[in-house]
């Protein structure tokens, strides 16, 4: 009996340590935003997004040892939620990952409105704490 309660302990503790874990801390001030689009532009597909951060630096996914980084992700046509704070973001239609340290991209959108948001994720796509995420913009995009 001891040993299955040495096993289920061991298990116990090499499982939960993430579910223990903090959210990788952010620097007061730190802000993302978009360098070339803003709220009620039109614009023509592809997209150009060029993305900017001050207050922090950026590194690429699963680099840990550097404080104060992050990298960066575009939410479509959703927002970040207080739900999201503390989950990895998804990698989806709706949440494109720079995990590479890339700062600017092409976004192939169909024509209408959609609603873009950037969101700094952590080494892990995890947003830090506090949160740091730009206001929603809404943009036309043209045929």
């Amino acid at each position: 009996m001891r040993k299955l309660w040495c096993a289920a302990t061991v298990l116990l503790f090499s499982v939960q340590p993430a579910a223990f874990a903090q959210n990788t801390p952010s620097p007061d001030g730190a802000k993302v935003y978009f360098v070339n689009l803003k709220d009620g532009d039109t614009v023509k597909s592809p997209v150009d997004v060029k993305m900017g951060l001050s207050g922090m630096g950026v590194a690429p996914a699963g680099v840990d040892d550097k404080p104060d980084t992050g990298h960066h992700h575009i939410l479509i046509n959703r927002t970040l939620t207080p739900d999201d704070h503390d989950q990895p973001i998804p990698a989806d239609e709706n949440s494109v990952h720079f995990g590479g340290g890339q700062t600017e991209t092409s976004l192939e959108l169909p024509p209408g409105t959609h609603t873009l948001q950037l969101v700094l994720g952590d080494w892990s796509h995890v947003p830090h704490d506090p949160p740091v995420y730009s206001e929603p913009i809404t943009i036309i995009v043209e045929e």
